[in-house]
């Protein structure tokens, strides 16, 4: 978590998160191959957390660092080669710079020199950037620029599934999706505003606007689907298995059924610009079967273990971990417990928390405050919706000055705190479905906030990938290696491409995460 939240009226504040949800989804017309379905459970626990009494979202907006870049570049002059490194350089770091990792780099521009060729558009030149982020994310970009993040590179389990992966976006950038959605949404625009304009009549244009606004969604939803197939193609003449795109999907909808703490990821709303994940496993299995048998095409396992052992796994110590039942941020200060039975995300602008039935919520993050200003004021300022009255309250917290309020929404009870930490103010809120007042557990971890000791921050060191052989052929006995902080086993099984069950094979390497 850096940086503030910023926080949104009752009102606009669902327009504005879908706005940042497709900010997020669609960087440049980026067309990712997984933005959708990773970034937005973030912005969907929060959105939850702050539900308002009248039904409508308010509280804190995500909004990423804003990226632009031109739809085509085929032919590109001096000028706008300088402004497409400009571009790069934006996204690069907005992405948390790049990662160094020669090996896992050699490999995925191996990878996409054999995927080009074997594409429709062989004469393309693509340039491979490693973004060092834990979101498990890739895109592409018009002008041939191949982004993915190290927390794809250590989800994928073999050759072949980063493979499917690049063949994806390859294909996006090959069937020139985002001129095609660009000149749509442009023609989409200019329609309403004619309509409006023109001819006088500002409903219709809205009304046509509403619509366009759908069907540009089932617009880029098409577009996933068409660079599904299209990979997959590419992906079996290329000689990899075709299998591998279904086998990575399936593990990303794992992946994001962990972090949503139970229960498998949601369907997709009508504006969403991805099909649901279960949709494209079934897709992407339909094409490779029509392609031959499993196993046919090459998987390099082994090739692609060696060059992924030893990459960073998880979030950057330096901005917040989880250790056990502890969250630590060095480059705040701080630390709290994390209550029992939450499962915590960190995310740039706040740490998010739900329980696995999702009955209760919490949500951590930096806000201003004004020179002087009274933290009882601070919580008014940054809470959209009443606070009960008399709740409001100017008290001690953790040995520091804080204030504590109470607020009920329509089907969400919260309690409030503002946290003075020396020049800085955190504000912690927990929420609990229903009418339950969740103050016994609030009080519990608001009063675990700490400063934290310097050795304990020199002592934290990165979470990473290490390659082991099996001694035995069972896995939970494998994934008592594993340095994280809950559910070891489904993230082992996960992280390896294993079902429940599975036995390994004794002297094969498996991924493990270790400190």
């Amino acid at each position: 978590m850096s940086g503030v939240l910023q926080e949104a009226g009752s009102r606009g504040a669902r327009r504005r998160a879908a706005n940042a949800a497709e900010n997020a989804a669609s960087i440049a017309r980026g067309r990712g191959f997984l933005r959708a379905r990773t970034d937005g459970i973030a912005l969907a626990a929060l959105a939850l957390l702050l539900s308002a009494c009248a039904g409508e979202h308010t509280g804190a907006v995500l909004t990423p660092a804003a990226v632009t870049v031109p739809a085509e570049a085929p032919r590109t002059t001096g000028r706008e080669r300088s402004a497409s490194d400009a571009d790069h350089a934006k996204l690069v770091a907005s992405f948390g710079g790049e990662y160094r990792a020669p090996g896992a780099l050699r490999l995925l521009t191996e990878v996409t020199d054999r995927l080009v060729k074997a594409s429709d558009r062989p004469d393309q030149t693509y340039v491979v950037t490693l973004l060092d982020s834990p979101v498990v994310n890739a895109f592409a970009l018009p002008s041939g620029r191949l982004y993915a993040t190290r927390g794809l590179v250590a989800l994928a389990s073999d050759t072949s599934e980063i493979a499917a992966v690049l063949a994806h976006e390859i294909a996006h950038v090959t069937l020139s999706h985002a001129s095609a959605r660009t000149e749509l949404e442009l023609r989409s625009q200019l329609v309403s505003r004619v309509v409006a304009d023109v001819l006088n009549d500002p409903a219709t244009g809205a009304q046509l606007q509403s619509q366009s606004r759908f069907a540009i969604a089932r617009f880029s939803r098409d577009q996933e689907l068409e660079a599904d197939g299209a990979g997959v193609r590419t992906l079996a003449k290329a000689g990899y298995d075709a299998f591998g795109a279904a086998r990575f999907l399936t593990a990303l909808s794992r992946t994001v059924a962990l972090k949503a703490g139970s229960g498998g990821p949601g369907e997709p709303d009508m504006l969403a610009t991805h099909p649901a994940t279960t949709e494209r496993i079934a897709l992407v299995t339909r094409a490779a079967r029509r392609i031959g048998a499993p196993g046919l095409g090459s998987d390099d396992r082994a090739r692609y273990l060696a060059a992924v052992d030893g990459i960073a796994y998880g979030d950057d110590p330096g901005e917040g971990v989880v250790r056990g039942r502890r969250f630590v941020h060095p480059s705040l200060g701080i630390a709290f417990d994390v209550p029992d039975g939450f499962t915590i995300e960190n995310t740039r602008n706040a740490v998010l928390g739900t329980t696995n039935e999702g009955s209760r919520r919490l949500l951590f993050d930096q806000v201003e405050a004004g020179s002087g200003q009274d933290l009882d004021a601070v919580l008014k300022a940054t809470w959209n919706d009443a606070l009960e009255a008399g709740s409001v309250e100017n008290r001690t917290i953790a040995g520091r000055p804080g204030a504590t309020a109470l607020s009920r929404g329509k089907d969400w009870t919260f309690r409030l705190a503002a946290i003075r930490v020396g020049d800085t103010v955190f504000r912690m809120i927990m929420a609990a479905k229903g009418a339950t007042d969740p103050d016994p557990a609030f009080r519990r971890w608001t009063g675990s906030l700490t400063t934290l000791n310097p050795d304990e921050a020199r002592g934290l060191k990165p979470l990473r990938i290490q390659v082991l052989p099996a001694a035995s052929e069972s896995a939970e006995e494998m994934s008592r290696r594993m340095a994280v902080s809950d559910r070891a086993l489904d993230r082992f099984l996960v992280l390896n491409g294993l079902e429940k069950g599975a036995a390994l094979k004794v002297g094969q390497g498996y991924k493990v995460v270790v400190e």
